[in-house]
């Protein structure tokens, strides 16, 4: 519900998730991400080469030694062997490692690595298994043995037997694990050092943003509503370069904010001109307005009328002191609005209140009267005059837009932060939604939103608001059917201790 006295306020938006991380957030995840994807991408390019480089060369190097062992072993037997075959380990040019078998009708019958020592050292039956399985003739295949991966290839020799020759795996297993330590190491690093220096250049590369954001900020919070408004609030130069797309934006926001200053300029103006022309037709019309009542009163006292010439001159006289209040309340709400000091000095708000229900009382004794005060003094810095009337247009519209019989209840008391809060509350029918937010407008009429028949200008609630707001005060307005609230907020500043 809007109410007098304040700004609505937006709902404030409940953000969740990705959407509330922060733009150089997002920009220093997105880097990071995409690096990490490269580094991926590249450590799996340099894996694949250099696994494929070393297993070219370990190729070569096998197909040398295996040839070495066919030609060993096609040759004669060895004098002393009894027409035994020759042992493809025995071959020269064999390296530490190497493994050397030679299978004959499908059993191993001799087999064997060279070990670090240069001695041979034979292999496990399980072993023998894996070797008889390697396909004659095919490429190389990787085979896990009992002494470790080893790269097997398998060549039949012109007795019909066949030599299988294998090479260890470890060093190309050792260097690619090296390289992914590398690769690995190295992105880390790099990523590290990426986000902590991409922070730093983002943060800086956005801090015009926050100098918008700041800009603006603090233009949101201005009273633009009403009022002189010294709009200075500018985007700093160096953040509105229209050259670059931060730039263009603050420079689009300080041509904004021109334009509304120059807007707000040319209200004002237009507000004060209308300020002075009312103030100045206000006084000007109380003089016609006394001349007039009084010529009235002379006619009264001095000539005979008719029945219908004394009703006619009644009527004239009435109607003289209708538009009489309407100028005076004219000429308050445009001192009001000058914002001209206020004849402050210590007043006892509770006799006031006393004094001001006890006077509409005697007024409207056809209704019930309710009065909650504190039972001591409440003493406030403030214009008494002015209060007295704000509370009189309060009481006067419960009374005007509530049935005889209705119960008007005031109720003064300190919030707990030593405000003042005066209440003026009544059981009427209430002020339908659609009126409530205007119902502290200049003319404004709520005779046809509420009971009663008395008519009204439509300017007694402004005055009220007007007076608040010149002692730094707030008019708020709960109504509901059966429950129409008036409420006034002092500032603690104003109570006398």
């Amino acid at each position: 519900m809007k109410t007098g006295g304040s700004r609505p306020r937006l709902p404030r938006p409940h953000w969740a998730g990705v959407k509330a991380w922060r733009l150089r957030t997002k920009m220093v995840l997105a880097t990071m991400a995409l690096l990490t994807a490269i580094c991926l991408i590249v450590g799996s390019v340099s894996y694949a080469a250099v696994q494929s480089s070393l297993m070219h060369q370990l190729d070569t190097t096998l197909n040398e030694a295996s040839h070495r062992a066919v030609v060993f072993s096609s040759g004669a037997p060895p004098r002393g062997s009894s027409g035994s075959r020759p042992n493809p380990l025995n071959a020269r040019g064999t390296g530490i490692g190497t493994l050397n078998a030679r299978v004959s009708g499908g059993t191993v019958t001799s087999a064997g690595l060279l070990a670090n020592d240069q001695t041979l050292t034979g292999i496990t039956p399980d072993d023998a298994q894996t070797l008889r399985t390697v396909a004659v003739g095919a490429a190389p295949v990787d085979r896990t043995l009992s002494s470790g991966e080893y790269r097997l290839t398998a060549i039949r020799v012109p007795d019909g037997d066949v030599v299988v020759t294998g090479l260890p795996l470890a060093a190309n297993n050792a260097i690619l694990a090296s390289l992914v330590l590398a690769i690995v190491l190295i992105s880390l690093g790099g990523l590290a050092a990426v986000g902590l220096v991409g922070t730093v250049i983002i943060r800086r590369t956005l801090a015009p943003l926050e100098e918008l954001s700041a800009v603006a900020g603090r233009v949101a919070e201005l009273p633009l509503e009403a009022g002189e408004v010294a709009l200075t609030e500018r985007v700093p130069l160096d953040a509105a370069n229209p050259a670059t797309e931060v730039g263009n934006v603050g420079h689009a926001l300080n041509k904004l904010l021109d334009n509304v200053f120059s807007a707000l300029v040319a209200r004002q103006r237009s507000e004060t001109k209308v300020r002075r022309f009312v103030a100045d037709a206000s006084h000007e019309l109380r003089t016609p307005l006394t001349a007039i009542r009084g010529y009235t009163e002379l006619l009264r006292a001095t000539e005979t009328l008719s029945a219908e010439g004394m009703n006619s001159l009644d009527r004239v006289e009435s109607q003289s002191r209708r538009m009489g209040t309407l100028v005076e309340d004219l000429l308050l709400l445009a001192r009001l609005d000058e914002g001209l000091p206020l004849a402050s000095h210590e007043v006892d708000l509770t006799e006031v209140v006393v004094e001001c229900v006890s006077d509409l009382r005697v007024m409207a004794n056809d209704h019930r009267w309710q009065l909650d005060i504190p039972s001591e003094p409440l003493n406030i810095c403030a214009d008494e005059t002015q209060l007295r009337q704000l509370l009189t247009n309060l009481l006067s519209n419960a009374v005007k837009h509530t049935a005889a019989g209705s119960t008007i209840c005031t109720r003064l008391q300190r919030s707990a932060v030593g405000a003042v809060i005066l209440t003026v509350a009544d059981d009427g029918p209430g002020i339908p939604a659609e009126f409530q937010d205007k119902v502290f407008d200049r003319f404004a009429r709520a005779d046809l939103a509420r009971a009663g028949s008395t008519g009204s200008t439509g300017l007694g609630l402004a005055i009220v608001q007007a007076i608040a707001h010149a002692h730094g005060g707030r008019v708020e307005l709960r109504s509901r059917p059966g429950r129409t609230s008036f409420i006034v907020h002092l500032p603690q500043r104003l109570v006398v201790p």
